[in-house]
């Protein structure tokens, strides 16, 4: 619960990222919560992926626009978080968008 409100899929939050190892994408950043609403109603964790507006597009980073912004998310860096590092709620991603993160997650997974 972050404030007192479920962490839902679809959400983008703030994340405080750090610390971080290597390559892994940095400091507090929104990200789009990506773990199924079972996960999301029972665990302190959710799984997020990192939203960027920079760096070119692969078939892992999904674009999308957010807060009348066109970006990433990027799904090559997508990690479980504990709530506690959610800071605060930014709103929605589109509904089209949440799918094609969704449909490239199974496509990644599905071997």
């Amino acid at each position: 619960m972050v404030g007192g409100d479920a962490v839902a899929r679809g959400d983008v939050h703030l994340v405080a990222l750090d610390p971080t190892v290597g390559s892994e994408i940095r400091k507090t950043r929104p990200c789009l919560i990506v773990s199924p609403e079972e996960l999301n109603r029972h665990l302190r964790t959710a799984i997020v992926a990192p939203m960027t507006t920079g760096g070119r597009a692969y078939p892992w980073r999904i674009p999308c626009r957010f807060q009348r912004r066109a970006g990433f998310v990027a799904l090559d860096q997508i990690r479980t978080v504990d709530v506690d590092r959610l800071s605060r709620r930014l709103g929605r991603l589109a509904p089209g968008s949440v799918g094609a993160v969704l449909l490239a997650l199974q496509e990644m997974f599905a071997a």
